[in-house]
């Protein structure tokens, strides 16, 4: 912790332990950061540490790896690429190709680890167009499907080991986004969706692609904006005057449609200003003479019928369908990728995190706070298989924690007399055949024991059951009750309704 006694990140710590054998460090990292500051490129350390951990051990998770002194010489010649190359030729490509002006614009700068990396191993630094095309077309997918929203380290593991080894990465790493998310754009995504949504920054991207212009000034949208931000976003139906039409804080509803980001309009600060409550109709009217393609450039319904307040709905609605259109056909044709396998391996599942398919325990008996066997955890894992079988099936990973952590099989194996690998299986097997019968267990469960750098792991994948699972479970009063379990997003809540109970079983299974 530092001298206030706030934890300090990995990163920090990292930093801190660089300085210590190559005193210059943090003052050169800065340095580099004020410049590209100015150019509207912000960053804090931790990024720094993550693109030299990046290049140096292909990793995002393990920060001890810059702890050790032998690294002085190294990371020196590393930043020195980073330094007078790498990081200012990424960033030009994301301004000039990307549309990126600024890192506002962005909802995960850390996205960009993978491409200094990439960009780092290329011969002289350097790309070709096509190479260009595939690192964009992922980049904006990342943001808008928000690659990096959780287990940033583990899915940089990931992201990065695809960079260094594959002879395609950029297609693989967005066929890891398309398992874990669709590519393309619904029309559902715009509703309700505020300035905070990564559609509103694609949104810009695509604008300033076509040249939009502010739709008062006429004035370009892109430009160097340096350390301010000088873009600004505006209700093109205004805030007061729906307020006053029923779209307030009273109607949830209906104050989320005020907000939504297909009623907004991207303007120059002055313009936003003079602006004001001007209402829609006369306000899009007078743009449409004195600037007649603004409207089109910034993908604005150009029937006056749809500026009436009466139609704000409708406006809404047509908008949704333009945009959708619109950004789904100016990603498709950035460039062609190659379409991959539709599945994920152990380590982008792992890096994926919890979700209604794959539930992550530490351990299957041994219990880490009390540093202690404690069997009762067991029943935790009898709970998760049976939630998978009574929904549509899914993994259980034992050896990693919730948040994505591989901690590995060594204290459930040295609970186990002589314990192994084997022996492990074993006891698991016997665990499923006493809860759930050897029938069972031979039928719907399959156990492996991959290694994720060399950390051994046991991976369960539970078929979807053809008939309920019940599940005894210990109360707190020792006494032992039959419990219904189903997976509900990442976690198995328990049906305790008996008319509950019985209308699912009969719903889900027949």
């Amino acid at each position: 912790m530092n001298a206030s006694g706030v934890n300090l990140t990995d990163a920090e710590l990292a930093l801190a332990q660089i300085t210590g054998y190559w005193p210059e460090a943090r003052k050169l990292f800065k340095e580099k950061m004020e410049k590209l500051s100015s150019q509207g490129f912000v960053f804090n350390l931790d990024f720094i540490i993550y693109a030299l951990l990046g290049i140096m051990y292909n990793m995002g998770s393990d920060m001890r790896k810059l702890h050790n002194t032998e690294n002085r010489e190294l990371i020196k010649n590393v930043w020195k690429s980073l330094d007078n190359v790498v990081l200012d030729y990424v960033i030009n490509i994301l301004k000039s190709q990307a549309y990126v002006d600024h890192t506002k614009e962005i909802n995960s700068v850390y996205a960009l680890i993978s491409i200094i990396v990439y960009v780092y191993n290329k011969p002289n630094n350097k790309l070709t167009q096509e190479e260009i095309n595939k690192v964009i077309k992922w980049f904006y997918y990342s943001q808008i499907r928000q690659r990096y929203v959780s287990q940033l380290p583990q899915k940089l593991d990931v992201d990065i080991k695809t960079v260094v080894n594959s002879e395609n990465p950029f297609d693989e790493l967005l066929n890891i986004i398309k398992v874990e998310r669709p590519l393309e754009i619904s029309k559902d995504e715009f509703v309700g969706a505020t300035v905070q949504n990564a559609l509103f920054n694609l949104m810009k991207f695509y604008f300033k692609s076509k040249n939009a212009i502010c739709l008062g000034t006429g004035i370009s949208l892109s430009k160097n904006m340096g350390n301010r931000y000088e873009l600004e976003n505006d209700h093109i139906f205004a805030w007061s005057i729906l307020r006053e039409n029923g779209y307030n804080m009273n109607n949830r509803q209906k104050y989320a449609l005020a907000q939504e980001i297909t009623n907004r309009a991207i303007l120059t600060s002055t313009e936003n200003r003079r602006k004001s409550a001007e209402v829609a109709e006369v306000y899009l009217r007078e743009v449409k003479i004195n600037f007649p393609n603004a409207l089109k450039l910034q993908i604005i319904p150009e029937d006056p019928n749809l500026w009436k307040i009466e139609n704000y709905e409708l406006f809404l609605e047509e908008r949704r369908k333009l945009l959708v259109k619109e950004l789904n056909e100016f990603l498709n044709n950035i460039t062609e990728t190659s379409e991959g396998d539709d599945y994920m391996s152990y380590e982008e599942i792992v890096a994926a995190g919890e979700d209604e398919f794959h539930e992550f325990k530490a351990t299957l008996r041994w219990d880490v706070r009390e540093s202690r066997v404690n069997k009762s955890l067991e029943e935790v894992i009898l709970k998760t298989i049976a939630s998978f079988n009574n929904k549509e099936g899914g993994m259980l990973i034992i050896g990693a924690s919730d948040d994505g952590e591989l901690i590995g099989l060594d204290d459930d194996y040295n609970c186990l007399k002589d314990g192994d690998k084997d022996k492990y299986e074993l006891h698991l097997r016997n665990l499923f055949n006493e809860a759930y019968g050897k029938e069972y267990t031979a039928n719907n469960l399959i156990i492996n024991f991959p290694k994720l750098d060399d950390i051994e792991i046991c991976v369960i994948e539970i078929a979807k059951g053809t008939n309920p699972l019940y599940t005894t479970i210990t109360d707190s009063n020792g006494q032992k009750k039959e419990k219904f379990y189903i997976r509900s997003g990442n976690s198995s809540p328990e049906l305790t309704n008996l008319s509950e109970i019985t209308s699912y079983i009969k719903n889900h299974f027949g």
